[in-house]
């Protein structure tokens, strides 16, 4: 929505990056978009011609990536890269477009904007990188501005400098931002909705404050978990979720998350679950959510967290074996060498 912030979360290789690259048209080959819609002003930017998608990208929609290194051209000046990006879509004029450039460095807090612009990237700090690709992104006033975990890699005092810039910046500015992050603590302090993304696919969504204090699907309250806590027991051991995520290429049947889900029933290996309203606003995609699992397989009190270990259901036979612990466990026959 219009001057929202939006987290969208999950663990590495769950299809946060790869959604937010089909917005822009940038999915690698041989991947490609097979079906569905994205719709930006009522526009399917999924039908739309290459040419009128390239101009979209960059100037209403813009993203900054994830290593900021590799996405600056190393020959070129600082400067000189982000003037490139608004002389591309002629949205600012160009008599303005080189004090603008100075500008934008001084509103990401580059200090002697001037002088650095004349700077190469690698003689710009980790921090002071992203910053550039920051002012880049914000340089042609876009509409929605896609970071792609703009704090990886960077020490925790530059983290929060960046995350505060954002939040001024989206306060300031009213763009729109999707912030793609697996540090939960970052979303909490940044966004006002979340989405959770589990093997490419929304498990649960809504607001962040409801979804924190009352998370219904048991991949988000195992991530939540998973967070060491200043006010814990420091003898309470840290609950993390076993297993790994599965290989999108031979998913699972039934619920993805069922191999390592400590409250399936039967229902999850066989049919799909869809997203539905589970509470004013939040939706997710789960047969048994955890007021369920509260209710039912004491949630609240739970210490083993293996796969089935509080509802007590086994994969039925077939099922392909996991890794657990270093271990391979099948399904079907028990723990085997």
């Amino acid at each position: 929505m219009p001057g929202e912030t939006l987290g969208l979360v999950g663990e590495s290789g769950c299809g946060k990056s790869v959604t937010a690259l089909s917005i822009l048209g940038l999915v690698q080959r041989p991947g490609r978009i097979v079906g569905g819609k994205i719709l930006f002003k009522g526009e399917d930017l999924v039908r739309m011609p290459v040419d009128e998608l390239r101009d979209i990208r960059g100037r209403d929609i813009a993203m900054i990536f994830q290593d900021p290194l590799s996405s600056l051209n190393p020959v070129l000046k600082v400067g000189f890269q982000i003037d490139e990006a608004m002389q591309a879509h002629d949205k600012i004029p160009k008599d303005q477009i080189e004090r603008r450039g100075v500008d934008l460095l001084k509103e990401v807090r580059v200090p002697d904007a001037a002088r650095r612009a004349n700077d190469y990237p690698h003689q710009f700090s980790g921090g002071m990188r992203q910053r550039a690709m920051i002012a880049m992104g914000l340089s042609n006033r876009p509409e929605i501005l896609i970071a792609d975990e703009p704090t990886t890699a960077l020490d925790v005092t530059v983290q929060a400098q960046i995350l505060e810039l954002l939040r001024d910046l989206n306060e300031a500015t009213g763009t729109s931002i999707m912030l793609i992050t697996h540090n939960l603590g970052v979303v909490a302090g940044l966004c006002k909705r979340v989405i959770v993304m589990y093997a490419g696919e929304i498990v649960e969504q809504g607001p962040v404050e409801q979804i924190f204090e009352s998370p219904q699907h048991p991949y988000t309250w195992s991530l939540l978990r998973s967070i060491p806590r200043i006010d814990a027991d420091r003898r309470e051991r840290l609950r993390s979720i076993e297993g790994l995520p599965p290989d999108l290429i031979q998913l699972p049947p039934g619920c993805k998350f069922s191999p390592r889900c400590p409250y399936r029933i039967e229902r999850c290996f066989r049919d799909d679950p869809q997203l539905k309203e589970v509470a004013p606003s939040q939706e997710a995609a789960c047969w048994v959510t955890m007021k369920r699992a509260y209710a039912e397989m004491g949630a609240a009190t739970i210490t083993d967290t293996r796969p089935g270990a509080a509802s007590g259901v086994r994969p039925p036979k077939g099922v392909a074996a996991k890794v657990v612990d270093a271990r391979t466990i099948d399904a079907a026959e028990g723990p085997v060498r």
